[in-house]
């Protein structure tokens, strides 16, 4: 595959660090440990994507990194030029509100940050023309297809200026067309604006498709089990899954996930 030109690096950088994080929960009066000594650091600009069993706590440390949710023990950090930033979330179901148009929407987060009526407007229909929903602004998420309203929530992210998005199975309830093309388009806003983005997800040729790195979680309590680099050249196309280390990527990724996947579903 031939190397490309690097894009242009981003205006706006941005650090995540997390150290020794862990997070217990108490069912029943017992504690359970979802998260236990989990470290991460990404750097600025780049796409990393976490996989890992189902109730390894993949979704409990993107909300801990988000603030969603407090951290028993451990630090993280989320900053830009030294000073604390918030994240912007799309998560997997219910990431825009029925009760607003795509416009307003897509809006949202520049209206919460104290944006004025006039650039909130104009930076959201930026987004809509990026994300080919302009003719749709005025609609509201029912009218939508699933596609489209991910799209929207994608947009609305997109559109904070935050430098670090934080994706918690951004497009796992889609049908398998609309995921691919989806991808694309993500592949695509990504290389456009290089922010900082991790994705939790549960498909494997999603992660190396999409990420310069994958973080591979152990079964519950979740904990690494391996960082892996993505050693393929951007931009990315779907050329690169007929590529044998494409398929030897992926075989290892599932042979570290196999058998705690196994174990989780025996769980469940």
């Amino acid at each position: 595959m031939n190397a490309a030109a690097p894009p242009p690096a981003p205006a706006e950088q941005a650090a995540v660090v997390a150290e020794d994080v862990s997070k217990v929960f108490f069912a029943g009066g017992e504690a359970v440990w979802a998260l236990e000594d989990f470290s991460l650091t990404l750097e600025p600009g780049s796409f990393t994507c976490i996989v890992g069993p189902s109730g390894c706590g993949k979704s409990t440390f993107l909300r801990i990194l988000g603030g969603l949710e407090e951290r028993t023990v451990g630090t993280v950090s989320l900053t830009d030029d030294g000073q604390r930033i918030p994240a912007a979330f799309v998560f997997q179901e219910h990431g825009v509100f029925p009760w607003m148009t795509v416009l307003d929407n897509v809006a949202f987060g520049l209206r919460m940050s104290g944006a004025g009526k006039a650039e909130r407007e104009a930076t959201a229909r930026d987004w809509l023309a990026r994300v080919r929903l302009t003719d749709f602004a005025g609609s509201y998420p029912h009218q939508l297809s699933g596609g489209m309203r991910q799209r929207v929530a994608i947009a609305r992210a997109f559109a904070t200026g935050s430098p670090v998005l934080l994706m918690d199975e951004p497009l796992g309830a889609l049908d398998a067309q609309t995921r691919m093309l989806m991808q694309e388009e993500l592949i695509a806003l990504w290389e456009q604006e290089r922010k900082t983005v991790l994705m939790v997800t549960h498909d494997i040729d999603e992660a190396i498709l999409l990420s310069d790195r994958v973080i591979v979680m152990s079964g519950r309590p979740g904990t690494l089990r391996e960082d892996i680099t993505v050693p393929f050249e951007r931009p990315r196309s779907f050329d690169i899954e007929r590529s044998p280390a494409f398929g030897e990527l992926r075989a290892r990724i599932w042979n570290l996930l196999r058998d705690d996947a196994r174990t989780a579903e025996e769980r469940a």
